[in-house]
């Protein structure tokens, strides 16, 4: 009589949030366990496609082509070796191991996708931040805020208009732009308007003069720009910004918002046609208290050392929506690099999973920090390069390094040599584009 044999079905890992570091995860985990059908790989993300979230400041200003510069999750995961489910967060269902997620609505109110279910044996969490309004008057309404590529592309889109409003007119009206933040978002963005704002005017704009009818003002409630970053960042950053006639108010907490202006708790009204918020973050409302999972006061999720979550050692969480202990009382810091160290844990804290291991501590690496103001001047420090010390860096060596961030990324998910290929036919295709987005 032939012996009949049973299998174990595969290991299911459900990831939520598309982000650097839940795409890089997924990506590493259908590579190695979805190839070989050890693990049943979902990646369920609100959008259809992915765009490094440092780059939505250029997006906003119009020095790259959202178009050009998205992935198509569908095509990664196919790629790849993972499921992709499209929908966002809506609960959870710790006992029966399952996540929620809402119906899917078009433009228009029709449904796209019912509400669902998705079982799971192990559940990463990686759902981002998004700005932190502090439930001032007057922000959902009027301003701006880049936490996805849509609403980047949606302000530019606007401000072009502006702009080709201002040139037929020819009456030198002023297009007053305030950005309320200044972090390492805000003062990039101030930048790179100044440039494309620009180079826009020189495609036949030619009633338009950028340099008078351009104000462009960052708005900062704490004592100086780049809080938390080195002193001589903040004074080298501020010096550019100076140069470029950029406006920096400090000690400056906006109370409201409205269509035209700012207001500010010092009683400054400070004209603004476009508003900008890139001040503070805080994770979506969806994680507090997500059933029962330990959360804080801006909703990120607590963790272990492993990146387990506290309440449940089958969730983990990593980037934004985490809170991990660093050193000195800090938790690890919501960066493009923090993402990507926990991704890398975390698969192979799943390995370990899987072979009944046990997992392992997170270590965070602290390598530096980089602010790139577009074409004008690129700052930082590399930190663990010579000894343990740290290695001050400008010019066209910071800005060679901060483009390697977004090269590293890509070549997480394409590998090396289509990463390559990538840049190449990039560099081939901006010599036969405009230099900015002109719609």
């Amino acid at each position: 009589m032939p012996s009949t044999s049973s299998f174990a079905p595969p290991h299911r890992i459900l990831i939520v949030g598309g982000g650097a570091g839940g795409l890089e995860l997924a990506t590493r985990l259908g590579d190695s366990l979805g190839r070989k059908g050890r693990a049943a790989i979902t990646l369920v993300d609100r959008a259809r496609t992915h765009l490094w979230k440092p780059l939505l400041h250029e997006v906003a200003a119009g020095s790259i082509n959202i178009h050009a510069d998205q992935l198509d999750y569908l095509a990664q995961a196919r790629w790849h070796h993972f499921t992709f489910a499209l929908g966002s967060l809506a609960g959870l269902d710790r006992a029966r191991k399952v996540l929620k997620v809402a119906a899917v609505i078009d433009d228009e109110g029709a449904e796209i996708l019912p509400a669902r279910e998705l079982p799971y044996d192990t559940l990463v969490l990686a759902i981002g931040s998004q700005c932190n309004d502090f439930g001032t008057p007057g922000v959902a309404e009027h301003a701006f805020k880049l936490d996805n590529a849509w609403e980047a592309n949606l302000f530019h889109r606007r401000l072009v208009n502006a702009c080709f409003k201002a040139n037929f007119a020819a009456d030198g009206r002023i297009i007053n732009i305030a950005i309320v933040g200044a972090g390492a978002t805000g003062v990039e963005l101030a930048a790179e308007l100044h440039n494309t704002t620009r180079v826009l005017a020189a495609y036949g704009l030619t009633d338009f003069d950028p340099e008078k009818q351009i104000r462009i003002r960052i708005v900062e409630a704490g004592p100086r720009i780049l809080a938390g970053l080195p002193d001589y960042l903040a004074e080298a950053t501020l010096d550019v910004l100076q140069s470029l006639q950029v406006d920096v108010l400090v000690n400056e907490r906006v109370v409201g918002v409205d269509s035209t202006n700012i207001r500010t708790a010092s009683e400054q009204i400070i004209p603004a046609e476009f508003t900008v918020w890139a001040a503070g973050i805080r994770c979506g409302d969806v994680l507090a208290n997500l059933d029962g999972l330990e959360s804080t006061r801006i909703n990120q999720l607590v963790v272990l050392p492993t990146l387990q979550t506290t309440r449940d050692a089958d969730i983990f969480a990593l980037g934004d929506c985490a809170a991990c202990e660093w050193k000195d009382g800090r938790n690890v810091p919501p960066r493009a690099q923090s993402a990507h160290q926990m991704a890398s844990h975390i698969a192979d804290a799943i390995h370990r999973r899987i072979k009944g291991r046990g997992l392992l501590p997170f270590h965070y690496r602290d390598f530096g920090s980089l602010v790139s103001l577009g074409n004008y001047e690129s700052v930082g420090t590399l930190m663990g390069f010579v000894s343990r010390g740290s290695i001050r860096v400008e010019g066209f060596v910071a800005k060679l390094f901060y483009i390697s961030l977004y090269k590293l990324h890509l070549w997480a998910l394409h590998g090396f040599w289509r990463m390559a290929l990538d840049t190449l036919a990039r560099m081939i295709r901006r010599q036969t584009e405009p230099k900015v987005k002109l719609h």
